[in-house]
């Protein structure tokens, strides 16, 4: 894999969720000390534009494989001890297999051994009033979706990739992805446009009983387009900013998203560990109440070494086939949260598409196969699940799809807790919260550093907790399991604004969440070794009340 950019962030930037993003400065030492950098390697470093985790996107002289700009990287931050992380901007694709079978049914919906189980949940829910991010490739118009596309974004940087003759805008329609022989790095094959937004798309929500095409999981939800891949995919800075974006939060140069999306879908990935860009956009998008659904992969591996599906606080979706069982090519692992219809063998899932085998043509339908297909059906009974119970968190969310998911009929090891029941998850969303419920305690005082924490050693456990002051920091650890993750919520009083920080065993920032004034902070993370590994939770005083009745917080910890 290679990148011909690099991602660098500063301690003294912040992020966007107490307004604008504000970058650091990037002074002459700083930049000198970078260019020293490249020097090393034979690379040249030039500023291309901030994003809005505050973090600074730099362009470099051409491609380059990821170990190379790995080792810029680590460089960059020997050099210079005020970089908080620097890391290659790597470039993601879309997860689908493309089949040539056209299918007049959708079996992944109906079928009671492979499929969702979906029609009985339309009896409850139609995803009304819910907008879904599909986080991918833009969309084409399509008989349809006609009605169900609300504005959107083109947050695609490079001309080059967006493949439209400009860089970012409004405009979220997809003119193509094909690409020639060579184009995307020595070696690569030619492919025709692959119009992945537009299938992805009509899975979550396609208008029903229209007498036109394919049913929509949740056919009255609505899609907001985010397109990020184009020719050969598309940059992590890039995404990490749809992510911010679909989720109501501010990126700067960008209009306010008008209708935030309670769900993102992320039919996207490549290699690799999370990186920390990705994660810290899924942890503000996380804190705005939405739910992060990601392909697991298909590259037949373990899903620990598939980005941003390995990330902490996102519902890692597998493939199924027909049969139910795990689909030959989807990743698999202990990171994976549910599984879903996503095709395999002669079955593959049908929707909308568009027949251009380079620029756009007439609408059309088409089967495809991938863990990119299985994906939307997660999202779509997410939409259902909100547009039943719209007070649900993301936690609840998740734990509803996995406490409910039904049984594998067939061999699905590393698939999760189980196929996805649209049904039984609307009943659940319906019915109450699955959130693990545990015993509620007291903060102990003093409780000001890592050596003095609090110990939490019960999941679900909720801890009553104060600032005593406006210098006040409160941490707790977590002694968290393997293969677990933890998520932490802290809620603050009404006019007060305290925010949350998780840090490893050696007190290195895993995870943040700023939020304003009143509004609950959300971290997450994995633990994806093979032991026991210690979380340091972290509350900290920004502004408002203190003491033991006006500096009151509740701490939730899950995992």
């Amino acid at each position: 894999m290679e990148t011909d950019r690099i991602i660098v962030k500063y301690k003294d930037s912040a992020p966007a969720a107490k307004g604008l993003a504000r970058a650091a400065a990037v002074t002459a030492d700083r930049k000198a000390k970078l260019d020293r950098a490249g020097q090393e390697f034979g690379m040249l470093v030039s500023s291309s534009h901030t994003i809005s985790t505050g973090a600074h996107v730099f362009k470099l002289n051409g491609r380059k494989h990821l170990d190379e700009v790995k080792k810029l990287a680590a460089e960059m931050m020997a050099r210079d001890p005020s970089i908080e992380y620097a890391e290659p901007d790597r470039i993601m694709t879309h997860m689908a297999t493309a089949n040539d079978p056209y299918y007049a049914q959708q079996w992944h919906y109906t079928d009671t051994t492979g499929g969702l189980r979906l029609p009985t949940a339309w009896d409850k829910s139609t995803g009304s009033g819910v907008v879904v991010a599909v986080i991918d490739t833009g969309y084409r118009p399509h008989a349809d979706l006609s009605g169900q596309i609300l504005q959107g974004y083109d947050f695609i940087s490079t001309a080059a990739i967006g493949n439209d003759g400009n860089g970012r805008d409004s405009d979220a329609s997809d003119p193509g992805d094909w690409v020639a022989a060579g184009e995307c790095g020595t070696g690569s094959p030619a492919s025709g446009s692959s119009w992945h937004g537009t299938h992805v798309a009509g899975t979550v929500a396609a208008k029903t009983n229209n007498s036109l095409g394919v049913a929509g999981v949740a056919y009255n939800a609505k899609i907001v387009p985010v397109r990020v891949l184009g020719k050969c995919g598309g940059y992590t800075s890039d995404i990490a900013d749809a992510i911010t974006w679909s989720s109501g939060g501010t990126v700067n140069g960008v209009p306010a998203n008008a209708n935030k999306a309670k769900v993102l879908n992320m039919s996207l990935g490549g290699t690799g560990a999370c990186d920390a860009t990705t994660q810290s956009a899924i942890n503000g998008a996380r804190s705005r109440g939405s739910v992060v659904v990601v392909a697991a992969g298909n590259d037949n591996m373990n899903v620990s070494n598939a980005s941003p599906a390995n990330c902490s606080g996102v519902i890692a979706v597998a493939a199924t086939g027909k049969t139910g069982g795990r689909a030959s090519y989807s990743n698999y692992g202990t990171l994976v949260d549910v599984a879903a219809p996503g095709g395999d063998g002669s079955y593959s899932v049908i929707s909308t598409l568009n027949a251009g085998t380079s620029t756009p043509g007439s609408d059309n339908y088409a089967g495809y196969q991938g863990t990119s297909m299985a994906t939307p059906h997660v999202a779509g009974v997410a939409a259902l699940m909100f547009a039943a119970k719209p007070t649900l968190t993301p936690d609840q969310v998740e734990s509803m799809l996995k406490s409910t998911a039904r049984a594998f009929p067939a061999s699905c090891s590393g698939c999760g807790t189980g196929i996805v029941d649209a049904t039984a998850a609307v009943n659940a969303a319906i019915g109450g919260t699955t959130t693990p419920t545990g015993p509620t305690i007291a903060e102990t005082e003093s409780n000001n550093t890592l050596s003095s924490a609090d110990l939490v050693s019960t999941a679900g456990t909720t801890v009553n907790a104060n600032m005593g002051s406006s210098t006040d920091t409160d941490y707790f650890r977590v002694d968290l399991p393997a293969g677990k993750t933890l998520s932490a919520t802290m809620t603050p009083g009404a006019t007060s604004d305290y925010d949350l920080y998780v840090y490893n065993s050696a007190g290195t920032l895993l995870g943040r969440s700023e939020n304003g004034a009143g509004a609950a902070d959300n971290v997450s993370s994995a633990n994806t070794g093979s032991t026991a590994s210690t979380r340091y939770v972290r509350v900290v005083y920004y502004s408002g009340g203190t003491g033991s009745t006006s500096g009151k917080y509740t701490l939730q910890l899950n995992w």
